[in-house]
């Protein structure tokens, strides 16, 4: 006899806690966690997340749709992703409150923190790091942040505020991700992260020496540093795991880097060719790429003949020119789109469940206007096709879109720096 199921339509949320009496109780998975009637989970690939920041934004005419909804006209900008129409959304209205247009601001767009041009700015942590403390342990990089471009700067930072390098050379990625070091290089490897622990548990020891000397607020200070002790050598311990686990073998050759200072548009393929890659062998499921052209080169395209930062500032003059440039970078998404679409994992394509969000911490270059970002979200499993249009004056966070973008991950948060909450009209496919 066939047994059948009835749900309550009941769903304990998968991070309940039980309190009582002071004492906290972390539930294990429970079946009433899975949404009533959901497949299993090991059916499904896994979550995904490229997030590519241009930090010289784009032309807002030749970006934005003028009718709001599902049968929007494609701008100049949108039609090189045409084809794609019913994988992204196209946003406007969106800005991240406090951050303003400046230059700099680029290290707040993933994080949203304020003020980044005043003395003493501390950052906090990106979105992508918040999804790698959550799940960065399943593959050998819990993150990768990537830079086209000269330069220190980085989209990704941690909790503490402190930036993860971000790697500028695709021959370096492809290192990182695929070669296999000597079983010599190896036992270094691992040599160096069991000395990392040992300095760790010495650490541990002076702390809790040093707790017993210091009042209260001090010893919340000490409490909160030896619990990020604690996670670096999780991390530590994680890290010697996958050192002594083989890396993935791909077809692909070594690429060979572009070293011209215009090297603009091949530079950004071969890094969104590496960050495909990336998530194709699951080396790890959170990528930044940081755009970064402040350094002001001239592009290396027909027809520019004035360096891009300096073309932003003539927008009005020769727009023409500036945009041949960042037709070209909407093609460079479009070709990322298409790897991820060709791909397929378990019966989906690998964009079905990769987000790829792409924009700018600025919305308009020339005037360093911080309103109105230029924003798009692709894949990911989301219903798409659609231009969600906000006030343009008075804008909605763009951190809104980073919480849905975790909620989707598996992550139940319900804020991020300053989100009101998820962002309006964007629904699951």
């Amino acid at each position: 006899m066939k047994t059948i199921h009835f749900s309550s339509g009941k769903h304990i949320r998968r991070r309940s806690i039980l309190k009582a009496a002071g004492v906290s109780l972390a539930l294990p998975w429970l079946d009433a966690m899975h949404p009533a009637f959901a497949k299993e989970e090991t059916k499904a690939p896994p979550r995904r997340m490229i997030a590519i920041n241009v930090d010289l934004g784009f032309m807002s005419d030749r970006f934005f749709p003028k009718q709001p909804g599902r049968d929007y006209e494609f701008t100049e900008y949108l039609k090189e992703l045409a084809e794609f129409r019913n994988d992204f959304t196209v946003f406007s209205g969106l800005h991240h409150p406090g951050t303003g247009g400046q230059h700099n601001s680029d290290r707040c767009f993933l994080t949203a923190a304020t003020h980044p041009t005043r003395p003493g700015f501390k950052n906090t942590i990106s979105l992508d790091q918040r999804m790698a403390d959550e799940i960065g342990f399943q593959t050998r990089w819990p993150s990768l942040a990537l830079r086209v471009g000269p330069g220190s700067n980085s989209l990704s930072y941690t909790a503490d505020g402190v930036r993860v390098p971000a790697i500028e050379r695709p021959s370096d990625v492809y290192k990182a991700l695929f070669v296999q070091g000597s079983p010599e290089q190896v036992r270094q490897q691992v040599q160096r992260l069991r000395n990392g622990q040992s300095l760790m548990d010495q650490f541990a020891s002076e702390i809790r020496r040093l707790k017993k000397d210091v009042g209260g607020s001090d010893r919340q200070r000490l409490d909160q540093y030896f619990n990020s002790l604690r996670e670096l050598e999780t991390r530590l311990e994680a890290q010697e795991a996958w050192a002594n686990t083989p890396k993935t073998s791909v077809d692909a050759p070594v690429p060979k880097d572009n070293t011209s200072p215009g090297g603009l548009i091949p530079k950004s393929r071969m890094l969104y060719d590496m960050a495909r890659l990336a998530l194709e062998t699951d080396s790890t499921r959170v990528i930044t790429i940081l755009v970064n052209e402040t350094f002001n080169p001239k592009v290396d395209l027909p027809g520019v003949d004035v360096p891009h930062h300096a073309l932003t500032h003539q927008a009005s003059q020769k727009g023409d020119e500036l945009a041949i440039i960042e037709r070209a970078q909407m093609k460079c998404l479009a070709g990322l789109l298409a790897g991820l679409r060709t791909a397929e994992e378990n019966g989906r394509t690998l964009l079905d469940s990769t987000m790829v969000l792409h924009g700018s911490n600025i919305g308009d270059a020339a005037r360093h206007d911080g309103y109105n970002l230029p924003v798009l979200l692709a894949g990911g499993g989301f219903r798409h096709g659609s231009h969600l249009a906000f006030d343009r004056k008075n804008n909605e966070p763009l951190a809104n879109v980073f919480v849905s973008m975790l909620q989707r991950m598996g992550i139940e948060d319900e804020k991020f720096a300053s989100s009101t909450g998820t962002i309006r009209g964007l629904e699951l496919g």
